[in-house]
């Protein structure tokens, strides 16, 4: 037996003694859903036209609309009337028992002038940092809604770069021509000096110790607000707005309960630089239906704090629905990290459409982050020209391999190893992707105990597994271009693979390589289609994959 044998069967033996993550016994299930309390407000009404403000386009309404919020939660709460009209303002800060309503017809158009949003102490990606002031924002507050059918806009272009092969010409030259200034290679557009020298030089936004958010005031200009930011919030509505052209995340709740998006238009240009749509970050007890998305990142995102700070959080995102809604463009349609290090649990996602994003259901983390990611259900999602995979799963997240693309193989485990595990996926159809279903885990921690069944993939490419194992596949159709292999697996393990239908005429169905590819199974599938049944390579031998049942 090789040393690196050795150390493998070692590593695993850890794995398994690793203990599931503390939390009650489960008690969610398709049949018996989590329940998300929704806010109630008063019937008494403001009208911001009472309190000065004005709707054209010019009139800076700031004060006029955050008096008429302050106004309505000393009364005892109620609704804040927006009535159509193009209203400019700067910042806008929810308070308790407040519904802000938006007519239809009405903008709310956060104003250019980078001036009137101060520095704050904010969250990038999962860690403390300086932000600029959010156009809307809300902390440590209870029944809070932003409802109607207006639009909220962040007047996102002022705040953003902008590569040049992005946009086109036309595009481009008018990018130009509005002012700002370009990288030296003049390939990327910035709004200002200030900014391009601060992203040229690499510089950080996170707050570390002894660091204050008026330290960065010399890049200013760089710290681009999230659209709107609600956090450490409770009974929180969103309905039926259109919130779009953010200058960052467009929706970022964190650490909320019972949160409610509704109905929500999100729209950011296919450019726009961390262009999410929803970031739901440590939040427990949210519904997320019948929302349109066509953003310029991801589209439905769960996240949980980055790293040390996310698993110091602790704060997982748990006990969610995700239903009715409708991704376009966007980097993926339903997404879970990078930032999950605090974990995330008992998700349910259910008849959702993803029509071009660059990936379907997407899984993202790394070595460092840490978490735990288990129980996410998903059925009936439908996709259509999936620009990459339908189904990802990737644990080197923004990791260069070396040229010769071998990965860093070391069995090491520790608080920084992430996890994903015990998931199942049902009625997924795919038509049109480069591959229909990618898994890469890590070598000391693959990912693990999924169930994929009932799925309909039309992909270039079929299945391709790395460091997984423990994954079942019954009942799935693989219409792809690429024909050897149709399957590829790479140091995989306890694979099953049950009533597989493939292209007639195939080359090859199986490529296994990698000594700790085991136990492999195939059933009920018809070989005869296959020229060849599987290729074996680098230490994998034959032993190892099964067919029974089949003909």
């Amino acid at each position: 037996m090789t040393t690196n044998t050795l150390l493998w069967r070692l590593a695993f033996s850890v794995i398994a003694s690793i203990p599931a993550q503390a939390q009650p016994a489960p008690t969610y299930s398709w049949t018996n859903l989590p329940r998300i309390a929704q806010p109630s407000f008063r019937k008494d009404t403001l009208n911001v036209l009472a309190f000065g403000a004005k709707p054209d386009g010019i009139t800076l309404n700031t004060n006029a609309i955050n008096s008429a919020i302050v106004a309505c939660s000393k009364k005892g709460g109620g609704v804040v009337l927006v009535p159509a009209g193009l209203w400019m303002t700067g910042p806008i800060e929810l308070k308790s028992n407040v519904n802000l309503h938006l007519k239809k017809s009405a903008t709310l158009l956060f104003t250019p002038d980078k001036s009137q949003y101060a520095l704050v102490e904010g969250v990038y990606e999962g860690k403390r940092a300086a932000r600029n002031q959010s156009p809307i924002s809300g902390k440590n507050l209870e029944n809070i809604a932003i409802t109607g059918q207006g639009i909220l806009d962040g007047n996102g272009d002022v705040w953003r770069a902008v590569n040049k092969n992005q946009l086109t010409e036309s595009q481009w030259q008018e990018k130009v021509a509005s002012g700002g200034v370009l990288k030296d290679d003049g390939k990327t557009w910035y709004p200002s000096e200030q900014f391009k020298k601060a992203s040229v030089g690499n510089r950080s936004m996170l707050l570390t110790d002894g660091k204050t958010p008026q330290d960065f005031a010399d890049m200013k200009d760089m710290l681009r607000p999230n659209l709107v930011v609600l956090t450490n919030c409770k009974n929180v509505l969103l309905e039926g707005i259109t919130c779009q052209n953010s200058a960052a995340w467009c929706l970022h709740p964190l650490m909320c309960q019972d949160l409610t998006l509704r109905n929500l238009t999100v729209k950011n240009p296919e450019y726009a630089h961390n262009g999410d749509g929803m970031d739901v970050e440590s939040c427990k007890n949210f519904l997320i239906e019948g929302c349109t998305l066509d953003v310029g990142d991801d589209a439905i995102c769960i996240k949980s704090g980055k790293d040390e700070e996310g698993r110091k959080r602790g704060m997982p995102t748990e006990n969610g629905i995700i239903r009715n809604n409708t991704v376009y463009n966007g980097h993926g349609g339903f997404v879970v990290g990078s930032e999950m290090s605090g974990g995330a649990r008992y998700i349910f996602v259910s008849n959702c459409t993803f029509m071009g994003t660059d990936k379907g259901i997407r899984f993202k983390s790394v070595r460092g982050r840490g978490g735990v990611v288990e129980h996410i259900y998903a059925k009936d999602i439908f996709m259509k020209d999936i620009a990459q995979e339908a189904i990802f799963f990737d644990m080197y997240y923004f990791v260069k391999f070396a040229t010769d693309g071998e990965r860093d193989v070391r069995p090491v485990l520790n608080e920084g190893t992430p996890i994903f595990r015990n998931m199942k996926f049902e009625n997924i159809v795919c038509n049109g992707a480069t591959k229909g279903v990618f898994i890469r885990g890590l070598p000391e921690m693959p990912v693990r105990n999924i169930v994929m069944a009932g799925l309909v993939l039309k992909a270039e490419k079929g299945i391709e597994l790395t460091d997984a194992q423990g994954i079942t596949f019954t009942n799935v159709q693989l219409i792809t271009e690429q024909t050897k292999p149709v399957i590829a697996l790479d140091n995989s393990s306890n694979l099953t693979f049950d009533t597989i239908q493939y292209n007639a005429g195939t080359s090859q169905l199986f490529a296994v390589k990698g000594e700790r590819s085991q136990a492999i199974r195939m059933s009920n599938t018809d070989l005869s289609r296959a020229q060849t049944k599987a290729e074996f390579s680098q230490g994998a031998t034959e032993k190892q994959l099964v067919f029974s049942a089949t003909k």
